[in-house]
C-alpha cells in the first residue's frame, strides 16, 4: 500500500470510528428521553448521557508540514509557459494545449508552484499526493474549471503569504467525460493553508468543490459568486481557521454525505438558500450526517424562502463560538437539526422569519448566551423534548399561537439557566422533572418596556427590557427560590451596568409601577391570565 493510500485510509478509519461513536451517543440520548416522555424523572446516568458530544477527527496527515516534498516544479503562467521541471523525463510533464496547462505526474513527493496569468485552465493528473502553491495567479477559463485536479489523493493547497490569487470558470463547460463541478475542483481531498488570499467566482456551478473532503486551516478565501454552492463536498468539510467570505445563489457551505466541523475561523455567508448544511437524505445507514461547531465567528444571512442558516440532517452540536444569523423570507429558519440539537456554549444571536432554533427530536441547552427573535413563528422550537440545564436565553416568539419556547406536548425539563421566553403563548415546564423554579406571567408586555422582578425584600431577580410586545412570559432562574414572595414592576428606568439584548446586569433600577405579586408555592407558578399554549408532558397549568 502506498503512503498516500495509508493516509487516506487513516482518515476514513477515523471517520468510521467517529460515526460509530455518534450513533452510540444518539442511541443513549433517545433512550434517556424516551424514559421521561411520560413525565418520569431522568436518572443521573441518563441525564449525563444527553450532555455527551461526539469528538472531532484529527488527522496529522492533513498537516502539510508533516509531508516531505523533495522536488518542486515552478510554473509561470502566460501565453507562453515558463517551467522549471527537475523531473522532466522522470515522471512529470507540463504542456499547454489550446490555452490549458496540463500537468501529468507519476512521481512521488512533488510540489508545484503556480504564478502568473492564464486565459485557460490548469489540469493536474497525479498518482500521489502533492503540494500546490498559489503564488499570485489569475486564472480565467471560459469553458471549464480554472483548476481541475483529476487525482483522488491529498492536495495541499498553499496560499503564498501576501499574495492574491483569483480563479474564474466559464458559465458553460466544454463537453468532457471527466468530473468537473466548480471553478476549483478536485477528485481528492483539498487542504488549504498559508496566509495569502484566494478569490473564486463560480459561474457554472460551485466555487470550491471536491468529491472527498475540504479542510481549511488558514488563509483568506473569498467566494464572490457561485451559481449554486460556495463550498461543496461529498464527504466532509473541516474549518480550523482562516477567513472565509461567501456570496452564493445556492448554499454557502454544503456537504452531501458526511459531516461539517468548524473549529475556528471567521466565516461570513450571504446566500439565497441554506448557509451551512449537511444535506444527506438517503437510506444508506452507514452515512451519518452531523455538524459540530467548536468555535469561530460565524455570520450568516439568507435571503430566500425556506432557507436555513445552519441545517443538519443529522445531529447538530454547538460547543463554542459566536454565531449571528439573519433570515428574512417565508419559512426561513435560523438553526435546524432534523434529529438532535445540543448547545453547550457560545454566543448565538438569531433574527429569523420562521423558527430561530428548531430540533425535530431532542433539544438540549447546557450553556451559552442565546438571543432569538422570530418574526412570524416560535423563538425556540422542539418537535420532541426540550431540556435546559444552563445558559442565558432570551427567546421572543410571535403573537399567539406562537411561543418563545415550544416543545409541543412533550417533556420540557428545566434544571438551570436564566430563561426569558415571550410570545403569544408558551409551553409549560414539566413539573415532575424540573428542579429549577419557573413563573409564567400572563400580561400585556409592550415593546421596550422595562420589567423588573425582585423579592419582597427588594433583592433583584431579573431586570430586562422587552424586545417585542407579548401576552405570555416564561421566566426561570436560579434566583427564584421555593416558597418566596416576589414583586413584578413594569416601567421605570435603569442606569449603569451592561445588557445583552435588554437583559441587564450590574444595573441600578429606578422603580416603575407594581403590576403583580406571586409566591413560588410550586415548581411552576402561573400569574395572571395565560393564552392557551402547549404544556409539557406531565406538566400542566398551576
Amino acid at each position: 500500500m502506498h503512503t498516500n493510500d495509508k493516509t487516506a485510509y487513516s482518515f476514513l478509519e477515523r471517520n468510521i470510528i467517529q460515526k460509530t461513536s455518534i450513533l452510540l451517543a444518539v442511541f443513549c440520548i433517545l433512550l434517556s428521553f424516551q424514559a421521561c416522555s411520560s413525565g418520569d424523572e431522568l436518572t443521573e446516568e441518563e441525564e449525563s448521557s444527553s450532555n455527551e458530544t461526539p469528538s472531532t477527527p484529527d488527522d496529522s496527515d492533513d498537516l502539510v508540514e508533516n509531508s516531505e516534498f523533495t522536488n518542486t516544479i515552478a510554473i509561470t503562467l502566460g501565453s507562453t509557459l515558463s517551467v522549471t521541471n527537475p523531473l522532466a523525463g522522470s515522471g512529470v510533464t507540463v504542456t499547454q494545449d489550446n490555452g490549458d496547462v496540463i500537468i501529468k505526474s507519476t512521481a512521488e513527493n512533488v510540489a508545484y508552484t503556480l504564478s502568473g496569468t492564464l486565459t485557460g485552465g490548469v489540469k493536474i493528473y497525479s498518482d500521489y499526493k502533492l503540494k500546490l502553491t498559489l503564488n499570485g495567479v489569475t486564472i480565467t477559463n471560459s469553458d471549464g474549471p480554472a483548476i481541475n485536479i483529476q487525482s483522488k489523493k491529498r492536495i495541499f493547497v498553499v496560499l503564498a503569504d501576501n499574495t492574491t490569487n483569483t480563479l474564474t470558470d466559464g458559465s458553460s463547460y466544454a463537453t468532457s467525460s471527466e468530473d468537473q463541478k466548480g471553478a476549483f475542483f478536485s477528485e481528492g481531498q483539498l487542504i488549504f493553508s498559508g496566509n495569502g488570499t484566494l478569490t473564486v467566482a463560480g459561474k457554472y456551478k460551485h466555487a470550491l468543490s471536491c468529491d472527498d473532503y475540504i479542510r481549511i486551516r488558514s488563509g483568506v478565501i473569498n467566494v464572490t459568486s457561485a451559481v449554486t454552492d460556495g463550498i461543496h463536498t461529498n464527504d466532509a468539510i473541516i474549518i480550523d481557521g482562516g477567513t472565509i467570505n461567501i456570496n452564493a445563489s445556492g448554499d454557502g457551505i454544503q456537504c452531501d454525505e458526511g459531516f461539517i466541523i468548524i473549529n475556528d475561523g471567521t466565516i461570513t455567508v450571504s446566500t439565497v438558500d441554506d448557509g451551512i448544511i449537511t444535506s444527506y437524505e438517503g437510506t444508506d445507514t452507514s452515512i451519518t450526517p452531523y455538524t459540530i461547531i467548536n468555535g469561530g465567528t460565524i455570520t450568516i444571512t439568507t435571503s430566500g424562502a425556506s432557507g436555513k442558516a445552519i441545517k443538519s440532517m443529522g445531529d447538530l452540536t454547538i460547543n463554542k463560538g459566536k454565531i449571528t444569523i439573519t433570515t428574512s423570507k417565508s419559512e426561513a429558519e435560523g438553526i435546524e437539526s432534523k434529529t438532535n440539537l445540543i448547545i453547550n456554549d457560545g454566543t448565538i444571536e438569531v433574527n429569523a422569519y420562521d423558527d430561530c432554533i428548531n430540533a425535530k427530536k431532542t433539544l438540549v441547552i447546557n450553556g451559552g448566551t442565546i438571543y432569538c427573535y422570530s418574526t412570524t413563528n416560535d423563538g425556540i422550537d422542539s418537535n420532541g423534548t426540550m431540556t435546559i440545564t444552563g445558559g442565558t436565553i432570551i427567546s421572543a416568539g410571535a403573537a399567539a399561537p406562537e411561543e418563545g419556547l415550544d416543545c409541543d406536548n412533550n417533556t420540557f425539563k428545566i434544571t438551570g439557566g436564566t430563561i426569558i421566553g415571550m410570545g403569544g403563548a408558551t409551553s409549560t415546564p414539566t413539573s415532575s422533572v424540573c428542579t429549577q423554579y419557573s413563573a409564567i406571567i400572563g400580561n400585556v408586555g409592550t415593546l421596550n418596556q422595562l420589567v423588573r422582578i425582585q423579592s419582597s425584600t427588594g433583592d433583584e431577580v431579573v431586570t430586562f427590557k422587552n424586545p417585542r410586545a407579548y401576552t405570555t412570559l416564561l421566566f426561570s432562574s436560579p434566583n427564584l427560590k421555593a416558597n418566596t414572595s416576589y414583586v413584578i414592576y413594569t416601567g421605570g428606568s435603569v442606569s449603569g451596568g451592561t445588557d445583552f439584548h435588554g437583559l441587564y446586569t450590574n444595573t441600578t433600577y429606578n422603580a416603575g409601577t407594581q403590576s403583580a405579586t406571586f409566591t413560588t408555592s410550586s415548581i411552576v407558578t402561573t400569574i395572571g391570565s395565560i393564552s392557551s399554549g402547549t404544556p409539557g408532558g406531565g406538566g400542566g397549568w398551576h
